[in-house]
Order: structure tokens, then C-alpha cells, then sequence
């Protein structure tokens, strides 16, 4: 029977799929509770840590506990048993189950909460709504003699330059003409003090990742011939990768917005708020637009991309009731916050299973922790009391 995992491995397994570093500045992920070395062999996954998903967690048997919510995204100065999120801490510890948090991190990733509630409504040909941006880089441009580049070059790859995906040691190079004139106090490795010289150089051109600046220069002085090389770094991003806010994509077919609608409403969890509507329930929907979430700062990204609906949560009045004015505006569904995070959770338990071939026992929790419990009355309106 193989050992079980420890705690500090199927962290690594979460972190491949969610990088805490594309997680927002403001957010609070990663591990919350819990010992890196500790055994774990049956995990839970939940969208908010309450007091109530920890007895559950408990209840099952889960040595780890992981949500799409955090616990302590704003800063405390005590965790004493008197407050909820206190209750909530030490009841992991006293039951031995860590909390991990993966949140913003898990929005954006590819296979993440957009990808999940993109999937759980069959749309096709998805992006992100609003891709991230790629990572920063430094293009190197550096002239070197012709006889000495490729040396130098090999010398740039090693201190970390010329790194694409999984390739190394790549670069663009062009030949020309250098042209410089030693002056006093020089000591020129071609040519002589006050003699005007032409030299065959090559440009070379690689990427460096911002961390390893400092390196690379160290490298290109110490292998450049010249007393003083020609050279900058050039600020650039790398090409988004597939990942973002949000996701666009369409139906196979085109359905009524009340179709759509009803689609909706069948496919996410049940919640007392429900499903509201905004828009001609008649009119065709193809394109569509999706965040889980809190998603009203995407508004204006879903009518550029030429969204017939557009579905999120936590839509404000006045935000939603200027986006609905302006001209080619999607039709708008405002669904539970919890309810378009919930299709996550099996994604992540099936991937982390996945990833753990089988070592790991993953469940789901169906908990409703949506904070409102009933609605009353609702009624269609547009037209007068």
C-alpha cells in the first residue's frame, strides 16, 4: 500500500494547477492551518470556510479542507474562540484538518472556477473575458563580435537568458557593422587608442525573466571580449497566456434568453436569491459571457466582446442599470455568488484526484453557504405598480 501523501505535496499538486502568485495583491490565499508535514489521505472541498463546512469536514474524516473563499482576507489581531472566524480556527486545530485557500488564483486559472461555470453551460470555443496579462521579461540586446557570439550566448543561456516555455538557450541574432573609436585610457580588445575601427558584430537578442538580471549581466561581462560591451534590456511582457477573468464562449445553438434563462436556473445550485433576469427574454442568445462571482467590473469587457447575455452575481443597481443603456449591451443574469463558484468544486476534486493518482480521497461539499436563506415574493416587472 503506498504511504500517503503529506500535506506539503498536495500543496505543491494545488499550486501547479492555481499559482498563488497570479492570485490579486489584495487576496489571501494559500495555506491558512496546518502542519506541511502532516498525512493527508481524504480532502474536502467547499467554497467557504464556515464553522458549519468544518463540522462537515470533520464529520468526514477530511485531514484537509480546501476553499475557494479565504478565512482571513482582512487582517485580525486575534483568532480567540469569542468570534466565528476564531471558532472556525480552532476547530480545524483541535479536529487536525489544514485549510487551504486558493481564490482569485483559482478564478483565473485554465480549469478553474470561469472554465467550470463556462462547462457546466456546454459553451464552446471559450477564452478568458479578460486575459491576464503575461508575465514580465527583459529582452537582452547585446553586440558581440562575430567569432565570440556564440560562445557568448552559450554563456547568456546558462546564467538563465533565452528561456521560452520548455525551450532553452534561445535566441535572434543579426549581423552588422560595429563602429568605435578607443579613446585615451582605453585598453580596446580590437583595435587601437585614437584608430577609428570596423568590426563584424552580431546583435543578439533573449529574453530574461526580471530575476535574473542581475545574473545575466554578471554573465555577459564576464564573457564579452570588449573592455566595454554595448548593451540594454528592454522592458517587454511575454504573449497572455490562456488564462484571465472570466470567460466567452458560445452555445452550440442559439436559444431565447428565457431558454437560456431556464438553463441557468436548472444547472447551478438552488439558492433562496435565485436567478434574476435583465433583457428581452425573446431575444436570440449565442455569445456568452460568464464570471463566477462578483462580476459587475466586467460589464463593459462582455459588451465589447460582443456578449448577447452576460451572467455573473452581486450586479449593483445603478452599475447594472447603466450597462443595460448603453448600445449593444448584452442582456444581463445575476445568479447567487455561491451558486457560480459551486461547479468548481467537482473540477478541482476530480483534478486533484487526478494529480494524486488515487493516493487521495476527494469530497465534494453540497452545504449551501449562500448567506441569504429565503426570499419572498418576486415577481417579473418593467411596467407600472
Amino acid at each position: 500500500m503506498d504511504a500517503p501523501l503529506h500535506l506539503r505535496e498536495v500543496i505543491e499538486l494545488l499550486e501547479r494547477r492555481y499559482p498563488p502568485s497570479t492570485a490579486e495583491a489584495w487576496d489571501a490565499v494559500g495555506l491558512v492551518v496546518g502542519e506541511p508535514q502532516a498525512p493527508v489521505e481524504r480532502v474536502l472541498f467547499a467554497v467557504d470556510p464556515t464553522e458549519e463546512v468544518v463540522a462537515e469536514a470533520a464529520a468526514a474524516g477530511a485531514d484537509l479542507l480546501v476553499t475557494h473563499h479565504p478565512l482571513l482576507l482582512r487582517p485580525v489581531t486575534s483568532v480567540a474562540a469569542t468570534t466565528p472566524k476564531g471558532r472556525v480556527v480552532h476547530r480545524l486545530v483541535s479536529e487536525g484538518i489544514a485549510l487551504y485557500v486558493a481564490h482569485t488564483n483559482a478564478d483565473i486559472a485554465a480549469g478553474g472556477v470561469n472554465d467550470a461555470l463556462a462547462g457546466v453551460l456546454d459553451l464552446a470555443d471559450t477564452s478568458p473575458l479578460v486575459p491576464a496579462p503575461g508575465p514580465e521579461l527583459d529582452v537582452l540586446v547585446v553586440y558581440v563580435p562575430e567569432p565570440d557570439a556564440e560562445a557568448l550566448r552559450g554563456e547568456l543561456a546558462a546564467a538563465g537568458a533565452g528561456a521560452v516555455g520548455d525551450y532553452s538557450g534561445c535566441a535572434w541574432s543579426v549581423t552588422g557593422t560595429g563602429e568605435f573609436t578607443p579613446g585615451e585610457g582605453a585598453r580596446p580588445a580590437i583595435g587601437s587608442v585614437g584608430t577609428h575601427e570596423q568590426v563584424a558584430e552580431r546583435r543578439l537578442e533573449m529574453v530574461v525573466p526580471p530575476g535574473r538580471r542581475d545574473r545575466v549581466t554578471e554573465a555577459l561581462r564576464r564573457a564579452h571580449p570588449y573592455e566595454e560591451p554595448a548593451f540594454s534590456f528592454l522592458a517587454t511582457h511575454a504573449p497572455s497566456p490562456a488564462v484571465g477573468s472570466g470567460r466567452i464562449g458560445r452555445l452550440e445553438e442559439p436559444v431565447t434568453l428565457r431558454r437560456f434563462a431556464a438553463m441557468v436556473t436548472e444547472r447551478l445550485p438552488a439558492t433562496a436569491a435565485g436567478v434574476r433576469v435583465s433583457g428581452d427574454l425573446d431575444r436570440p442568445v449565442h455569445t456568452v459571457a460568464v464570471c463566477g462571482g462578483a462580476g459587475d467590473s466586467y460589464l463593459e469587457a462582455a459588451r465589447r466582446a460582443g456578449a448577447d447575455v452576460y451572467l455573473t452575481a452581486d450586479l449593483r443597481h445603478h452599475r447594472a442599470g447603466e450597462a443595460r443603456e448603453e448600445d449593444g449591451a448584452p442582456a444581463l443574469i445575476d445568479a447567487a455568488h455561491w451558486a457560480t463558484e459551486w461547479p468548481w468544486l467537482p473540477v478541482a476534486a476530480r483534478a486533484l484526484d487526478g494529480d494524486c493518482d488515487g493516493r487521495v480521497e476527494t469530497i465534494v461539499s453540497t452545504r449551501v453557504t449562500d448567506p441569504w436563506t429565503t426570499r419572498l415574493g418576486g415577481a417579473e416587472t418593467g411596467g407600472t405598480l
